[in-house]
């Protein structure tokens, strides 16, 4: 489609893309989108998460590393990942019963590899995402906007979070002050005043989500995560590892900030499982998920709840099914706020942040600002992401 055309668009079938830092595999979202801005209309017709097989997580997980990754390795994979990517949309397309060649637009958020939102020694602020892009364009014969971190740091910001501008479109409301919470392996909050402006959101990583639970589980039950908070609900907290998870930098430091595998990853669990290896299998799980829970909660008191009232919270991704740890996040937080799912308000935890990129799509294809600056730091609102076109030009 011509540039001159796209503002006559009445509606698009967009597939949205997230593969996040808990590795449980591609959500892939098929949304219905009308207009762009504050006007977008959206309608999810279908969702899933596409495993990864096991050979490609063991090839992540060793990219994540840096002692064992190289770069013969993580440009292979970047390759693999644009394969299977492009995978999951043909399979959401299929589950949604819509053909292939109207799908419209991706928007791909791809792997993370390694996110530094902060100058280190001689690294400066950067990001790299894979999953390359002309392989998801030539396989699904559509284009993919891919890449949206990067423009953002360009502009000054840590390219994290992104979500915020899609959160204020589908859930800003006059009468509520909202915090939109996503648990996914890292743990993200967005705050949305009563009536705010897109000027009023802020936005920042409370610190991890489900990452440390799922990893704890890994170590000590052989299971990828706690299914329910089940585990979690046998054990009992143990304070002096709650006060040592607590006591890292990270979780009291100011926003705007980002984080990752970089700091709560498999090295930062064995250092923890040895320092308190004679405590129960149990109350180890119970006490890194209180550590999620309070992290969540101790964020929301030192840098939200002093200068913003808020009724509801509403949270997403994977640790919205963790029943233990809502619980937790309740019992902290009292009965002054809910704490509530996306389900409750029509929409799907799972779903969210692979919907949020094929909004985040749009905004890029009809040539808005996607970010948040006083969410992510930027000087400036920027357009984000890169434009990849399929090998016979856009549909």
């Amino acid at each position: 489609m011509k540039t001159n055309e796209r503002k006559q668009v009445k509606e698009m079938y967009i597939a949205g893309l997230m593969s996040g830092t808990s590795l449980d595999g591609i959500d892939a979202a098929l949304v219905k989108v009308c207009g762009s801005g504050l006007e977008t209309e959206m309608e999810i017709m279908e969702f899933i998460t596409y495993p990864f097989p096991k050979d490609i997580e063991s090839e992540i997980i060793q990219s994540l590393s840096v002692e064992n990754s190289n770069v013969q390795l993580i440009c292979s994979l970047n390759f693999k990942l644009g394969k299977l990517f492009a995978e999951a949309v043909k399979e959401v397309c299929k589950k949604a019963n819509l053909p292939l060649e109207k799908l419209d637009l991706i928007g791909s958020h791809g792997q993370t590899i390694y996110h530094q939102p902060q100058k280190e020694n001689q690294f400066i602020p950067s990001t790299l995402q894979i999953g390359e892009a002309a392989v998801i364009a030539h396989d699904t014969d559509t284009m993919v906007v891919s890449n949206f971190r990067t423009m953002d740091m360009a502009a000054g910001g840590q390219g994290a979070p992104l979500v915020p501008y899609t959160e204020y479109i589908l859930y800003r409301s006059e009468t509520k002050g909202r915090l939109l919470q996503n648990i996914g392996g890292i743990g993200n909050v967005t705050v949305l005043p009563r009536g705010a402006s897109l000027g009023d959101m802020e936005a920042f990583d409370t610190g991890p989500g489900n990452m440390i639970i799922d990893e704890v589980c890994r170590q000590l039950f052989g299971v990828n995560y706690d299914k329910g908070g089940r585990i979690a609900k046998q054990g009992k907290v143990n304070e002096e590892l709650l006060a040592y998870c607590m006591n890292h930098p990270y979780i009291m430091s100011a926003p705007p900030k980002s984080t990752g595998r970089e700091l709560f990853g498999k090295q930062y669990v064995l250092k923890l499982l040895e320092e308190f290896k004679t405590l129960s299998k149990e109350d180890i799980v119970t006490t890194v998920t209180m550590f999620t829970a309070k992290s969540i909660v101790a964020n929301y008191q030192a840098y939200v709840f002093q200068k913003t009232t808020i009724d509801e919270v509403i949270i997403g991704g994977g640790g919205s099914y963790n029943q233990t740890l809502l619980e937790m996040i309740q019992n902290l937080l009292g009965n002054s706020v809910k704490v509530m799912t996306q389900e409750e308000l029509g929409y799907s935890s799972e779903s969210k942040e692979a919907v949020a990129f094929a909004l985040l799509a749009n905004e890029t294809y009809h040539g808005n600002a996607g970010n948040v600056p006083s969410a992510t730091g930027a000087k400036q609102a920027v357009i984000l992401g890169s434009l990849t076109y399929p090998p016979k030009g856009s549909k």
